[in-house]
């Protein structure tokens, strides 16, 4: 076979950002992630280098995580959440909106679509704080007048109001 037979025909492919702005800089919403990483590694008193241990990582690979230089995937992100002990939730809050209009999808110029579902209340951040809060009170009887308290807002002010 002659090496113009061998040569196969491919359908050109849109270059992949692989996430990064068009400057070729990581993406703001990495580097978010990342400080977040580095945010509750340092609050925890753990190097990069026992992260990297628990992790099976070389703390080489945490930094680059904690620049945003390299992306976290969600296998590698919800293992970091076990090990830091934190809801996967955790290393999106408090990004700015500035921050979260530059995703990828974003800045490809693909349209935002609306969310066509009502999310499970019990997913929400607020959710885990409140009913944290709750168990924190070590009054049985304080907590059932919390309880009672919140019941009767609820019925006061009603959904959506």
């Amino acid at each position: 076979m002659t090496a113009a037979a061998k040569k196969v025909t491919k359908t050109p492919r849109r270059p992949s950002s692989r996430g990064r702005t068009p400057s070729g800089k990581p993406n703001p919403i990495d580097v978010h992630v990342g400080g977040r990483v580095r945010l509750r590694r340092t609050l925890l008193g753990m190097s990069q280098e026992k992260l990297g241990e628990a992790l099976g990582l070389t703390f080489q690979q945490v930094q680059k995580y904690e620049r945003g230089a390299n992306r976290v995937g969600a296998s590698r992100l919800f293992d970091l959440s076990r090990v830091l002990d934190v809801p996967v939730s955790f290393f999106f809050d408090d990004m700015t909106e500035e921050v979260e209009s530059l995703s990828p999808r974003l800045i490809l110029g693909l349209k935002e679509e609306p969310a066509t579902f009502e999310a499970d209340p019990m997913t929400k951040r607020e959710t885990l704080e409140l009913v944290r809060a709750y168990y924190r009170i070590a009054d049985p009887q304080v907590r059932r007048r919390v309880l009672d308290l919140a019941k009767a807002l609820g019925a006061v002010v009603g959904p959506g109001e």
